[in-house]
């Protein structure tokens, strides 16, 4: 085991256990079924005795009393495996997926496994998050909502799952019984300092020599490790969701001494208890403060999608007092808001004013959040100039692009109206603009984007600049007579063009 790196499982199982980026599991043997799949990483699972190398995408149905773990190795810095655990006779779910019954062979002791691809494994990974919903919130006949989905799932695998693990170490009916008997023994009773292999044995009516090979063939370990990994793992959980001193631990555990136990613990972690117990902590209190602050983002791009610009300034100071990065506020909070709205505006189901009451209240966040994101050196994703040709004035369609570009993460010179074609060019040189977007309402006013073109070549920076143009005369056929880059019929449209040519 010098490869593996024995971090106990954090989380909690009900019908389902999820476990985080650095998790690994311990042997299991009841009587429920478990499917698991990794869902991130990679490392070894150990079935009986059998290490097998396992990665993203891979499941596996592991019948009941079948041991079994999955664990880091020194080369794979994570490992996340989802995991669910459950009864088929309680859910009655076998009566619904007869096809995935034979996949655990005839006698039901045979694990299966399947390699997904990217869409099965987006499949699954819904039904996974289903029941963990149902699991979760317990709503109404959760219970029920909870069997379907589970049936479904198994229904689901039939089709997927063909392959059986060869070459397994076979445990006839008696074995089983024996290997679960004495898992299950120091599972209960590890903690009492007197458990022996002896004891056990002569509980379950077997010969010491006898139990001690099963236990081999169990969990390619020797009884006194197995009882001293389960030991520390035990101490591992006391040390993270417990303020015990290091001595009651020892006690809980049925561990002789002080110096033994941290010789153990160090073996199994790689850590003292007091550096395991401050990481932990330290992963508890970060993974609090990030939910904490998921949940202010959130709510941020929610109330920015209604407008609602008095609340949206005070999430972005209440973020900031978290400790959130400038940078995540405007990512995940501001512009996460602003670009479902450009969607809905692109799709037809907001319009002008719910775009122009969102940008307001964006704009109210950005500039609380200016000066932070200037102290930490953040810039916008990329500069663009934009202006209504020189002849006319009008501005509604030029503000509303400039907007939906803002909610992008761009910078915008707003040129105004009436601008002439030399003024375009002239503002990209001095802002360093990528992007010259010009408007017009009026027909007669279109000739100017084609001297805009026009001059940007004659300044030498044509091949330097994207040209947009847009407006209700406006057409793609009239974009590609005059040479410019870019010709959309929305603002979301326009900003989603800008905000690709400024990559």
């Amino acid at each position: 085991m010098e490869a593996r790196r024995n971090v106990p499982p954090t989380g909690e199982s009900i019908c389902l256990d999820l476990f985080g980026a650095e998790s690994v599991c311990r042997l299991y043997t009841d009587e429920r079924i478990e499917i698991g799949m990794i869902v991130k990483g990679s490392g070894i699972h150990r079935i009986l005795d059998k290490e097998i190398p396992c990665r993203e995408g891979d499941l596996y149905i592991i019948p009941a009393n079948l041991p079994h773990g999955y664990y880091f190795t020194e080369e794979a810095s994570e490992l996340a495996v989802k995991r669910i655990f459950f009864d088929p006779v309680r859910l009655n779910a076998t009566e619904s997926a007869p096809s995935f019954c034979s996949i655990l062979g005839k006698d039901g002791t045979r694990p299966a496994y399947a390699m997904l691809n990217t869409t099965t494994k987006e499949v699954v990974s819904r039904l996974f998050d289903s029941i963990e919903y149902e699991i979760t919130h317990r709503a109404s006949d959760w219970q029920t909502a909870l069997s379907a989905h589970v049936t479904l799932l198994l229904i689901t695998l039939s089709r997927y799952v063909e392959k059986e693990i060869k070459n397994l170490p076979h445990l006839d009916p008696r074995e089983r019984e024996l290997a679960a008997l004495a898992l299950q023994t120091v599972a209960q009773s590890f903690g009492d300092s007197t458990l022996t292999l002896e004891g056990i044995a002569a509980q379950l009516y077997v010969s010491p020599s006898q139990l001690s090979r099963l236990f081999k063939k169990m969990t390619a370990k020797s009884f006194s490790e197995y009882l001293r990994d389960t030991r520390v793992s035990h101490a591992c959980e006391l040390l993270r969701d417990t303020s015990l001193t290091v001595e009651r631990i020892i006690e809980a555990c049925g561990l002789r001494d002080r110096p033994s136990f941290y010789h153990a613990f160090h073996v199994y972690t790689g850590l003292t208890p007091h550096q395991y117990r401050t990481q932990e902590v330290s992963k508890q209190n970060q993974k609090r403060i990030g939910e904490k602050i998921m949940s202010i983002l959130n709510e941020m791009s929610e109330n920015l999608q209604k407008g609602r610009a008095k609340l949206v300034k005070e999430l972005v100071e209440k973020a900031l007092a978290e400790g959130c990065d400038p940078a995540d506020i405007l990512n995940e909070g501001l512009l996460a808001g602003m670009s479902i709205v450009g969607e809905k505006f692109k799709n037809n189901e907001v319009y002008v004013p719910e775009v122009l009451v969102a940008a307001r209240a964006m704009n109210t966040g950005v500039s609380v959040l200016k000066p932070h994101l200037i102290a930490n050196g953040i810039t916008a994703t990329g500069k663009v100039c934009i202006g209504t040709v020189q002849g006319d004035l009008h501005d509604i369609g030029k503000n509303l692009v400039k907007m939906m570009m803002e909610g992008k993460g761009l910078e915008v010179v707003d040129l105004g109206v009436d601008v002439p074609a030399e003024k375009f060019v002239q503002a990209a040189i001095d802002e360093g603009c990528r992007v010259i977007c010009c408007s017009a309402l009026l027909t007669t006013t279109m000739s100017v984007m084609a001297d805009v073109v026009k001059a940007a070549e004659a300044a030498g920076i044509r091949d330097q600049v994207k040209i947009m143009i847009g407006g209700a005369p406006v057409t793609d056929d009239f974009r590609r007579e005059i040479g410019a880059d870019a010709y959309t019929t929305d603002a979301a449209s326009a900003a989603d063009a800008a905000a690709n040519f400024c990559k």
